[in-house]
């Protein structure tokens, strides 16, 4: 039901220009009871990924959360509103493509563990009828880009805010 979009995810390795990999991995602390997804990396490891899913009852994915983490080339220079709103372009496009409608809220400044971010929030319909909503959220250390996103379903999404937001708090960049 909830599908990664590895367009948005190509599109930002695109964007910064990776390079390998130097300093430590992000430290996250997900919530109790979500499912921690073991997401295969390259070698070298240009772009660390981290993902945790919750499920319902049934064992049904109701929401991912998923932290991206790129090594930014030295001397790039990284348009983060830029790098936003074409993942938000992307996200848009791929629901479309799918028969959904999506309107997403203007990018504003939020953040991102001890980071200043910029995020935006899409709510995809169909029929009128609210389905999905989806977080994208972006900053820049000196030598990374991180992308955290969360997605789910409405009523998951909306039970769930505390807990995203626990989540965004605690990370260690």
């Amino acid at each position: 039901m909830i599908r990664p979009h590895q367009t948005a995810f190509v599109l930002l390795c695109l964007l910064i220009g990776a390079t390998g990999a130097q300093a430590a991995d992000p430290v996250v602390t997900w919530p109790d009871g979500w499912e921690i997804e073991a997401l295969a990396q390259e070698e070298p490891a240009q772009v660390l990924r981290q993902r945790a899913v919750k499920n319902d009852q049934s064992g049904t994915p109701v929401m991912v959360m998923e932290l991206t983490t790129t090594q930014v080339e030295a001397g790039h220079q990284v348009n983060l509103q830029g790098v936003l709103l074409e993942m938000r372009k992307s996200v848009q496009k791929d629901f479309a493509a799918s028969g959904y409608q999506s309107v997403c809220n203007k990018i504003h400044p939020g953040t991102l563990g001890r980071l200043a971010a910029l995020e935006t929030t899409c709510t995809i319909t169909q029929n009128g009828r609210h389905i999905l909503s989806q977080t994208l959220v972006a900053a820049i250390d000196a030598d990374k880009a991180y992308v955290f996103s969360c997605a789910g379903q409405a009523e998951a999404y909306i039970a769930s805010q505390s807990e995203v937001q626990s989540t965004r708090n605690s990370l260690k960049l």
